[in-house]
Formats: C-alpha cells, structure tokens, sequence
C-alpha cells in the first residue's frame, strides 16, 4: 500500500533536465518533482508520493481527500487518549 497526500502547487521551475516545483501541503511547504505531471500549473493540487508529483487533482477532490487524512489523525488521537494504542 502506498500513501500519498494532496497539495497546491506554488511555484514551478527546471532543475537541469528535471520540471520542480514547491507544494504547500497546508502550510508546510516543500519542492517535489513534477516530471510525471508536465501539464502542472501553479496554483493547481497534486497528488504526491514519496517526493513525486503523480497525478493532478481538481480541488474538492483533493479537499475531500485532506479532510479524510485528517478523520484519521484525530481517530488516531483519540485510540491514544483512550488507551487502545
């Protein structure tokens, strides 16, 4: 199972032959490579693994998709409070 996590493009650039550019991920902001996803525009969501663009997302999907990363963390929280993990 692979994990990957939704986040706006901010800026693009070329670092030698490979497309790059900044994602913010909600306020953390960090460069990832955009070769997989060469029709990227700033300001629009990808979807990220390990460092790597791999697929556009329209925003309510990536939305949708924060929002469910989010119901996890808190579920996490709350099996901790609770003593179950």
């Amino acid at each position: 199972m692979c994990l990957s996590i939704p986040g706006k493009i901010t800026e693009i650039s070329q670092d030698g032959s490979l497309l790059m550019g900044m994602v913010d991920f909600g306020g953390v902001t960090r460069e990832v490579c955009l070769d997989y996803v060469p029709e990227a525009q700033v300001g629009q969501y990808v979807l990220i693994h390990v460092g790597f663009a791999i697929s556009l997302l329209d925003e309510e999907e990536a939305m949708e998709r924060l929002n469910t990363i989010r119901e996890l963390a808190d579920f996490e929280e709350e099996l901790k409070s609770d003593g179950s993990l």
